[in-house]
């Protein structure tokens, strides 16, 4: 295992936070944290598919941890460049993955949700050597990230992604946050009113695309045993639309699920303002600790 207390320091510098001393933040992750890149959770379509793992320095006690799923559409975006996301959650204390996924020129539909799945197994079967709490996993993305962290949290095994992981059972997570993320992939396939061009990529010409499509749509697995999930959406979005939060919140409301709603007045797919993001950063921190998962 490779560790290292440089990966993603670059990236970290640019955090505005302890009074918006870059240099001083970075020192203080350094200090608090190892970071252990590139480790390969999972091979497939003869691609290495990869996490980084950010995790507190002295004897891996268990702690709360975020797996994080980049955005992009499910065929652009790296982990590498979304490492900013992590810092809210590394500033709480939690532990943090940062997971990437096969595209769609890699592969198409649903090899991103079968790869997330398979992330969250790496974790539960890697908690002690890192200090995961696996009582206390929170998994979060923007975009198709979004989507992906309510795929990986809300899907069941039986639901048939799961066949190419390593470890086998039931893992579950203690809570979704979801950025504005897809919650039902056939309203943006080709012929539809909110047709999306990164949807027709990653669904490509298979014949049972709408199959695939409902598969892999939160709305289709909503039921009363879900974890509490958090959904964060721009009313003026106009890459994912908010009528996707709107009805996961509707059906996980008739499902009498915990959840709750923040929307972003004007705000579009993402790009919010200073005072949205401490706004909505202090929802996330409201939420979880509703949950009991603050460290």
């Amino acid at each position: 295992m490779r560790t290292t207390t440089f990966f993603a320091l670059p990236m970290l510098l640019a955090i505005p936070l302890f009074g918006g001393d870059s240099a001083e933040f970075a020192a203080w992750v350094s200090s608090q944290y190892r970071i252990s890149p590139n480790i390969t959770y999972k091979t497939a379509s003869n691609a290495e598919q990869k996490l980084d793992v950010y995790w507190h320095r002295g004897e891996p006690t268990p702690r709360p941890t975020v797996i994080y799923i980049h955005g992009g559409g499910w065929v652009g975006g790296s982990k590498e460049s979304s490492a900013l996301a992590l810092a809210p959650y590394l500033e709480m204390g939690f532990n943090a993955v940062n997971v990437e996924y096969r595209l769609g020129r890699v592969a198409l539909a649903p090899a991103a949700v079968e790869d997330c799945r398979c992330a969250l197994r790496w974790v539960v079967r890697n908690a002690e050597t890192y200090g995961f709490d696996t009582t206390k996993l929170v998994v979060t993305g923007r975009s198709a990230g979004g989507h992906l962290s309510l795929t990986t949290g809300m899907l069941r095994t039986a639901a048939g992604f799961d066949a190419e992981c390593i470890s086998r059972g039931e893992p579950r997570v203690a809570a979704i946050v979801n950025y504005y993320g897809i919650t039902d992939v056939a309203d943006l396939m080709a012929g539809q009113p909110n047709e999306k061009s990164y949807a027709v990529r990653w669904l490509g010409s298979m014949t049972d695309r709408k199959k695939i499509a409902d598969a892999v749509s939160p709305i289709h697995h909503v039921r009363n045993d879900l974890p509490p999930i958090l959904t964060i959406h721009g009313d003026a979005d106009n890459v994912v639309p908010y009528s996707h939060a709107l009805e996961l919140h509707r059906r996980l409301e008739a499902a009498g699920t915990k959840h709750r709603l923040h929307t972003v007045e004007g705000g579009g797919h993402g790009g919010f303002s200073s005072g949205q993001v401490a706004t909505i950063d202090q929802t996330i921190r409201n939420f979880l600790a509703e949950q009991d998962l603050m460290p």
